[in-house]
């Protein structure tokens, strides 16, 4: 079995209100050349989730950490200039917030960050700041929003 240090959330990098599904996404990365989908979970901008890679297999979501990471994505992140926005809807936050529970249940030990968390302390002051983010995702801080999980 897998040690899981981190859950992750991202975010597809879709514009907002625009649905998309787990076989839409497992398309994409399979046209990247990926095996199939990178994340673990899918929610859709109506809450529902879906499974993609299982949780005893190991993602593709963030480079150099897939070993010990469960990927959740929630579809959306881009307002219609497609420009970051967190476009989370109640019903997707409603459903991130419970899975997020079950998952820290399972993987106690577990953080949870998101993304752009992983991006490098290019200044070294012990915080990535939003300046060094490589990637916006999830469009939202993940790691303050969930710290009491």
């Amino acid at each position: 079995m897998r040690k899981i240090t981190h859950i992750v959330i991202h975010c597809t990098a879709t514009i907002e209100g625009i649905n998309f599904s787990a076989s839409d996404i497992d398309r994409w990365h399979k046209q990247k050349g990926w095996k199939g989908i990178g994340y673990h979970y899918v929610i859709g901008i109506d809450g529902t989730i879906e499974k993609g890679r299982a949780e005893y297999e190991i993602g593709a979501h963030v480079k150099g950490y897939n070993r010990n990471t469960i990927g959740i994505v929630y579809v959306g992140g881009l307002n219609k200039k497609r420009t970051p926005k967190d476009t989370r809807t109640r019903k997707q936050k409603k459903t991130l917030k419970q899975l997020l529970i079950v998952l820290k249940q399972k993987y106690p030990e577990a953080t949870i960050l998101g993304h752009r968390d992983f991006s490098i302390d290019s200044n070294n002051n012990g915080i990535i700041e939003p300046f060094e983010f490589t990637k916006m995702c999830p469009c939202f801080n993940a790691k303050k929003e969930y710290v009491s999980l």
